[in-house]
């Protein structure tokens, strides 16, 4: 059964599947299709084209749908796409698209984004990811699944995270964070692998084995890349991990941190 508050301000247009819970004072806008079971808190604002997954909770003083903020928007919508199981927590705000690459803000499933997060225009979060407190995403940025982005930490525009890698608090990233490796700092350098964060996930001591060599071949040799990823072809295993950090790196538009 859907519950919408009686102070809750809903369009007729909108579209509420089963079980959706709207709280007191929550403004939810024409083009807005929100899944089943998914709860949306008090004084919540959601408009624009956007679409938001099941069994998602949405809390207190979360804007999603807001027109970015980019001087180059000239009156576009394009989507804002918010998977399943997401936990969007206080003073969020996700903004809708520029007409530009993906044309979309998207985000997967089973997320936790803490309290003042931002996420601009154009960003792309894949799977089981966690934001901390304060963490933002300038436009166009890309974070692949299971990255860990702490408090305070800045993002430029056009940066890529890798998967299973963890940023630590008050970071100023301005490169590209290659997959499982850990970051800090302003500007944010590398600081070996994350290797609590990869062995909580199940790597195998192999795949372990395997990544640690090819991390000291490419950032602690004076190897040219392309010869350290000779280099990583000859010494190291071949594994899916490392084929996925080299092509991470060797794909790179704004460079990787060091």
């Amino acid at each position: 059964m859907t519950t919408i508050h009686p102070t809750a301000v809903v369009s007729p247009t909108a579209v509420l599947s089963e079980g959706v819970d709207i709280g007191p004072y929550s403004i939810i806008g024409p083009t807005v299709t929100i899944g089943e079971n998914t709860v949306i808190g008090p004084h919540v604002v959601i408009d624009g084209l956007t679409e938001i997954g099941k069994y998602c909770h949405i809390f207190q003083f979360a804007s999603i749908g807001a027109v970015p903020q980019d001087l180059k928007f000239s009156g576009e919508r394009y989507k804002i796409i918010i998977g399943d199981n997401n936990r969007i927590r206080e003073f969020v705000t996700i903004h809708s698209a520029i007409d530009s690459d993906i044309r979309m803000t998207a985000i997967g499933n089973n997320n936790l984004i803490m309290a003042y997060c931002h996420i601009a225009h154009n960003c792309k979060l894949d799977d089981n990811i966690v934001m901390g407190n304060v963490a933002q995403l300038a436009g166009h940025v890309h974070v692949e699944e299971y990255a860990i982005i702490s408090g305070l930490t800045g993002v430029h525009q056009f940066t890529r995270i890798g998967c299973h890698s963890f940023i630590g608090g008050a970071s100023a990233v301005t490169q590209d964070v290659p997959p499982y490796v850990t970051a800090a700092g302003n500007r944010a350098g590398l600081h070996g692998l994350n290797l609590v964060g990869l062995e909580r996930r199940g790597f195998s001591a192999d795949t372990l084995r395997a990544l640690k060599k090819t991390y000291k071949i490419v950032f602690r040799s004076s190897l040219r890349l392309a010869d350290a990823v000779e280099r990583i072809k000859k010494d190291v295993e071949p594994c899916p991990e490392v084929e996925n950090l080299i092509r991470f790196i060797t794909t790179s538009e704004r460079g990787v941190c060091r």
